[in-house]
């Protein structure tokens, strides 16, 4: 069996459904102003040619619901597929019944059987593009993934525009949940140099942000990407992406790939009418089960690090996998569920939020960490706010102990963090960020901000408000889960921010944003 290598490129293309979807909601208002317009868009994405015609892909009916793949690759019009990398793939389902844009991530590192030399051999998902693009990539999920499964579109992104495109958009206000440092030199890791905290991230950075894997599992990352391309959408509105559109489409076209049907004129319309029913819509991101598979029975004797080493993913369980593409395919009836109640998973190793008297069950009193954090930083413009209950088992990341350390090699304070983050117009506010880890391993930091910037984008359409212990809570979910919970003063704003792959439970964000108390 042969495995496919890690691309050092880096998978960019992520941001770029961002960029598909925003692209397909201007270019809508674009082709209902006549047919002439529409083959100016084609013109664009004739640049480059299209995938060859492919049975497994179904060519929609006008007016009805749709299901893209996005797949993020390195591939060139006209070489061959063996030659190429393939991080992610992503489903998107747009639905004019549905509030919502459904994307489901699906690992690149799934477990599965790939017809190899006359067999069928274990592999990994992304090896069935290398071995026969986006046939037989969506046959694999069809057949061993999700059956029932029908794609609508393909589109093949490429990584070479991703820096022009975010530039391109004003970049984008990120919530980056930690410290993130590598240095290619020693590593070989592609490099990666971000402080913590809410910030504006622009082309290169944002690029690091997005592909980074270094010490992260395929199913962090896929969490990463999807939270920026929610935080993208939501960022800019029709207007200001239609102004801009002939140069979007043109980036789009010289970096995607896409099914045969997007070339012609039919194709396109149908597909950016669903894109204007969709504009509205909110993103929904549908988890996949996953679990972290070891790469092959190991010695008992085995070091912990490589028994610990996950090489494949899998789903928890058929019926689980199921569930997921259920969600993924069921359109969402006005808008999400509500944030505030009770959450019902949990995160490995907890316990779901709990009623009764006094905190919910799987928090703990801080017992000083705040307070200390609140001291390292110092007298920073602001008010300090900090928890007085955290999530139990987590602790403060602090630059004077071992607790998330940095890379060698990194420069500045990391952990607490005090900055000035810059609005649109260049004005600088003051901002500070604590970050607590819960199991570092498995890309699980949730952080504390607080800004002088009272209406950063980030805070801009709470799912929910709900007042607590004389707080008024905004609360932010994503397909029911709390992503955020915030609450406002005259002076600055605050907020708790969930794990990337959402592990605290909304009844307990909600406490630990309750909790907050002035330092000094």
């Amino acid at each position: 069996m042969r495995l496919i290598p890690h691309s050092r490129g880096g998978m960019l293309w992520r941001f770029a459904l961002a960029g598909v979807l925003i692209v397909g909601f201007a270019a809508s208002t674009t082709a209902v102003a006549g047919l002439l317009q529409v083959r100016q868009i084609t013109k664009y994405l004739d640049v480059t040619p299209a995938f060859k015609a492919s049975t497994s892909v179904t060519v929609p009916n006008p007016g009805s619901a749709q299901t893209i793949l996005l797949i993020g690759s390195d591939h060139r019009a006209g070489t061959p597929f063996r030659d190429v990398n393939t991080d992610t793939m992503m489903l998107v389902r747009m639905d004019p019944s549905s509030s919502t844009i459904n994307l489901l991530s699906v690992p690149r590192d799934l477990k599965v059987t790939i017809p190899e030399g006359g067999a069928l051999v274990t592999n990994k998902l992304n090896a069935a593009y290398f071995y026969g693009g986006p046939g037989l990539l969506i046959k694999i999920l069809q057949q061993q993934v999700f059956p029932g499964l029908k794609v609508n579109h393909v589109i093949d992104v490429g990584f070479g525009g991703f820096v022009k495109m975010i530039n391109a958009i004003g970049c984008v206000y990120t919530d980056v949940d930690h410290r993130y440092y590598n240095n290619t030199a020693v590593t070989d890791y592609s490099s990666i140099d971000l402080q913590g905290g809410y910030q504006k991230l622009c082309g290169t950075d944002a690029l690091s942000f997005v592909r980074f894997r270094h010490t992260d599992t395929d199913i962090v990352r896929n969490a990463r990407q999807q939270d920026f391309i929610r935080w993208a959408k939501s960022q800019f509105t029709q207007s200001q992406i239609i102004n801009d559109r002939n140069a979007l489409l043109k980036i789009l076209g010289e970096n995607a790939t896409t099914d045969h049907n997007l070339h012609t004129t039919d194709g396109l319309i149908n597909l950016f009418d669903l894109a204007a029913f969709s504009a509205g819509g909110t993103i929904k991101q549908i988890p996949f089960p996953a679990l972290l598979l070891p790469c092959a029975p190991l010695s008992p004797t085995a070091s912990s690090t490589l028994q610990q080493t996950p090489c494949y993913v899998g789903a928890t369980s058929a019926q689980a996998e199921a569930a997921a593409f259920h969600a993924f395919m069921t359109p969402t009836v006005g808008h999400p569920a509500p944030a505030g109640a009770p959450a019902t998973s949990t995160r490995a190793g907890g316990k779901s939020g709990g009623g009764g008297g006094g905190a919910t069950a799987g928090l703990s009193a801080d017992v000083g960490d705040g307070e200390g954090q609140a001291h390292v930083l110092g007298k920073i413009g602001m008010p300090i706010y900090f928890p007085k209950l955290i999530e139990s088992g987590s602790s403060y990341c602090s630059d004077s102990t071992s607790l998330c350390p940095v890379e060698q090699g990194a420069t500045g304070a990391a952990y607490p963090r005090a900055y000035l983050l810059h609005d649109r117009q260049g004005v600088a506010h003051y901002a500070y960020r604590m970050t607590l880890e819960i199991n570092p391993v498995l890309g699980q930091y949730y952080g504390v901000q607080g800004t002088t910037w009272l209406n950063p984008p980030i805070l801009s359409s709470p799912t929910q408000t709900k007042m607590v212990n004389g707080k008024q809570l905004l609360l932010y979910a994503n397909g029911g889960k709390l992503s955020l919970v915030a609450w406002r003063t005259p002076q600055a704003v605050y907020w708790i921010s969930n794990t990337l792959t959402e592990d605290i439970p909304n009844r307990q964000l909600v406490e630990i944003a309750a909790s907050f108390m002035k330092a000094g």
